[in-house]
């Protein structure tokens, strides 16, 4: 009698086995994909809100103020970064930074992907002439310190990002 066409129950299990062995290995790899993702994300997201900030602080001649906010239209002052940020023209330079009227808005952020978002300033404020706030973002996720990431800003108010291998130990995240 001839064998009919299909798999045996020996192939079958065979084909499971490997493809939960390969699916096994890939998940890690997978996992560390998007956590470096979101990381990345956060981070260019800050870096284009600076760049905008330093660039309108220039043109315009007035202080601009990157500061947290979960609303996109006020700063806080307590609360995390994670929640979001605002760009403006804070024309009128009151310290802490607030959004008066006729302080026009450049950018909303809304919540930001990466897991924890640490600064060691309220607000970063670029100013047209002179020297801005400068300053450290750390951004961390749940693998800790290995896979941080930091934005530094100097006080002529240029970021540049930079990942914990590179940073000498000095991108530390909360234990």
């Amino acid at each position: 009698m001839p064998r009919s066409p299909g798999f045996t129950l020996l192939e079958l299990l065979i084909t499971l086995a490997i493809g939960a062995v390969l699916l096994t290995l890939a998940v890690p790899a997978f996992t560390s994909l998007v956590l470096d993702s979101r990381l990345t994300s956060a981070v260019n997201r800050f870096v284009h809100g600076m760049y905008v900030a330093r660039h309108e602080a220039l043109k315009s001649g007035a202080d601009v103020a990157l500061c947290r906010s979960s609303s996109g239209r006020q700063c806080i002052q307590a609360g995390r970064w994670e929640t979001g940020f605002i760009v403006f023209v804070n024309r009128d330079q009151d310290d802490p930074p607030r959004v008066d009227s006729g302080e026009p808005i450049l950018q909303v952020e809304g919540r930001l992907p990466a897991g924890a978002i640490l600064a060691n300033r309220n607000a970063f404020v670029f100013r047209p002439w002179g020297r801005s706030v400068n300053g450290t973002l750390t951004f961390c996720d749940r693998r800790g310190n290995p896979s941080a990431r930091a934005v530094v800003v100097s006080y002529t108010g240029r970021p540049r990002a930079t990942s914990a291998g590179e940073a000498n130990g000095s991108v530390k995240c909360p234990a």
